[in-house]
């Protein structure tokens, strides 16, 4: 979460950049919490001292102002805290809980620590808590659904300070005192009238603005509202706006007379587009999505969104160099209420699929720009709207980083609705399409367990065998990347069962053989060489030679590890007849390598000698650099055993000169050398 240049539920405004840096009224409020912050704990009282991190708690309805005082308390006291301020909100806009997990893996992100893409709850909010074991640093935690959410997140050091925001208590943490907001003090909330209004409609009527702030029961998010109806009616006097709500006196609160009074100005194709944004997955909305929503232009949607802003029923994300707004959580329930009585389930689900279908096309696109070696990529460009365009791939990896939240939420949501699961499936393989293209898999590997546990999910639900499979073998993989072999070994073992369910050669194959490489990670050699065994008997019957002799060297590097090192030359020397038949010369190069290797391995070091030779010219030919560097030592360290350093010193040479053209790898190449 980042701090809002615009808080319909505070009093930070957009506009004048002057005026966005003036926070209003809640001195007291400010005052006690800062007290609260030098008070001595429970702990301290008895001579203990605290365990963990204190926590101060702002309490109040949303539209109280109790994200904007807690921003600004922030603001004021962050020095204190020197290695930063983390922020994360707990609650979705439609007030549903954010697990836990995710909250630690984005606290985590920002602290620049990777965990295990698979890691659990407890296993990532405990790297949390190692994390900021030797840090101090200032917690926003917004929007808290309930005491646990806050209690796993906290610091184990009193050395940290963590300020949550709530609706109500934080029951079971110990030693919080609730900073409870009501409205506004009189003055600010006229001054923050007159930031909408002008100071002439307030000056000529002063006791009307008291009398509107006092129908607005002072609290920000209303007189915000108020606020822009007024700033879009020039001639409309400040009592005119309380008449209006006084003649609405028995329709609900406050904040729902306000908020229906500006919503029945809005003409029909406006009311509708505001309406379908509680469609937006976690509440942020661009263009595109409220184009898609509402079947407008782009254009169009930027205009009326720019409109919903200047009015107070949306606020910009600072920071963001897209344009993108936030529905405030506030006004979200009047939005959904809204939906649901204006629009029929047909139009709703017919406008979220719209929605997903740009989405997906936006990542098609967003993809497609990094493939400019592809004639087809280019020709899938060439026929893409103007609209749905990058201009460059960097413009598409900004686009993709800042929209992440929103495009990982509408995953979910797609998922969780049930009803939409060829665009779900659709939209989670263009997402992960896109974020492996430009973040790479080890980057985005977080982001891509959850898309992947998405997938599963579909494809359990919807009796998807082929689906179920490929989702399980990527989750495989990355548990397999991160050191979680078991988990691994579990994940192909069930997608080995989905892929004989599914009559699917490949997927079977394929999860064979990551069957075999796990208990390969795990040094069960035997059965490593078993399973490898299987797939190579199911590539032979499919005639996939290619994949053959991949795995022939699979099965030579299970024989190696096991020290069965005759057949581990035969291995490789398969591995080396496949290769060569296939046409592939830097493979074939690699094969004969580590067959000689093995060569030597087994005490036959003038054979090994003869195959290096061998291999260099292979590697010569493939114009791999690295690996015949690594080779020429290697023949270097064979000819010092068999009594001859002159040879071995000219192989060194080759080997120093090559590593030279090549000095950001040099350190790699002698690190390899250095294991044979």
């Amino acid at each position: 979460m980042t701090d809002q240049a615009v808080e319909t539920d505070g009093v930070r405004l957009s506009g004048d950049p002057a005026e966005e840096s003036r926070f209003l009224g809640r001195d007291r409020e400010l005052k006690e919490l800062r007290a609260d912050i030098e008070r001595a704990g429970l702990d301290t009282l008895s001579g203990r001292k605290a365990p963990r991190a204190r926590v101060l708690l702002i309490a109040g309805r949303p539209g109280s102002g109790r994200t904007a005082l807690a921003a600004e308390l922030v603001a004021r006291v962050a020095d204190r805290y020197p290695d930063g301020v983390l922020r994360a909100r707990l609650s979705e806009p439609d007030g549903s809980r954010v697990p836990v997990a995710r909250l630690a893996r984005e606290l985590l992100a920002e602290l620049d620590r990777t965990v295990a893409p698979g890691a659990d709850e407890d296993d990532l909010t405990a790297a949390l808590r190692e994390a900021l074991a030797d840090r101090r640093v200032l917690l926003l935690l917004d929007d808290a659904a309930d005491a646990e959410q806050v209690d796993a997140l906290l610091p184990d050091t009193p050395d940290c300070l963590a300020v949550a925001v709530a609706q109500g208590p934080l029951t079971g943490i110990a030693d919080v005192r609730p900073c409870t907001l009501g409205g506004l003090d009189t003055k600010s909330a006229v001054e923050l009238l007159s930031r909408y209004t002008g100071s002439v409609r307030i000056t000529v009527d002063p006791r009307a603005a008291e009398q509107l702030v006092e129908v607005c029961q002072a609290q920000p998010a209303v007189l915000t509202l108020a606020g822009g109806w007024l700033a879009a009616r020039p001639k409309a006097a400040v009592a005119d706006l309380a008449k209006h709500l006084h003649a609405a006196d028995d329709q609900g609160t406050p904040l729902s007379r306000v908020f229906h009074l500006t919503y029945a100005a809005l003409s029909a194709s406006a009311a509708r587009t505001l309406r379908l944004l509680s469609l937006a997955p976690a509440g942020l909305v661009d263009p595109h999505t409220a184009s898609a929503l509402a079947g407008c232009s782009v254009a169009g949607a930027r205009t009326a969104l720019e409109d919903f802003t200047a009015l107070g029923l949306l606020h910009p994300v600072a920071g963001s160099p897209l344009p993108q707004y936030e529905v405030p959580g506030c006004l979200y329930p009047l939005l959904r209420a809204l939906a649901d009585k204006h629009d029929r389930p047909a139009e709703l689900q017919l406008a979220r699929a719209r929605m997903l279908e740009r989405t997906v096309r936006l990542l098609q696109s967003c993809r497609a720009i990094t493939e400019t070696d592809s004639d087809r990529a280019r020709e899938k460009l060439g026929g893409m709207p103007r609209a749905l365009r990058f201009p460059t791939p960097r413009a598409a990896a900004e686009w993709l980083s800042v929209r992440r939240p929103a495009l990982l939420a509408a995953a979910r949501l797609a998922v969780a609705d049930g009803e939409l699961d060829t665009l779900a499936r659709r939209l989670m393989s263009q997402l992960v399409r896109a974020m492996v293209a430009h973040f790479g898999t080890q980057a985005a590997a977080a982001d891509l367990y959850g898309v992947h546990r998405l997938v599963l999910d579909v494809a359990e639900r919807r009796d998807l065998p082929r689906e179920k499979a490929a989702a399980l073998l990527n989750l495989g993989d990355l548990d397999a990347r991160t050191g979680r072999t078991a988990e691994a070994l579990v994940r192909y073992r069930a997608a080995l069962d989905a892929g004989r369910a599914a009559d699917d050669p490949y997927a079977t194959g394929r999860a064979m053989e990551s069957v075999g490489g796990a208990h390969l990670e795990l040094g069960d050699y035997d059965r490593a060489a078993d399973w490898f065994g299987r797939a190579l008997a199911q590539r032979l019957a499919r005639n996939e030679r290619e994949d053959a002799a991949r795995i022939y060297g699979r099965i030579a590097t299970a024989h190696t590890y096991a020290g069965r090192y005759g057949e581990a030359v035969r291995g490789w020397r398969a591995a080396v007849a496949g290769h060569r038949r296939s046409g592939d010369v830097a493979a074939h190069a690699r094969a004969l390598s580590e067959l000689a290797r093995v060569q030597e391995y087994a005490g036959r070091p003038a054979e090994a000698l003869r195959t290096c030779q061998e291999a260099v010219e292979w590697a010569r030919r493939a114009e791999d650099t690295r690996l015949q560097a690594a080779l020429h030592i290697r023949l270097a360290d064979t000819l010092d055993r068999l009594g001859d350093p002159a040879a071995a010193g000219l192989h060194r040479t080759a080997a120093e000169r090559m590593l030279r053209e090549e000095p950001e790898d040099a350190c790699e190449i002698r690190s390899a050398s250095s294991g044979d």
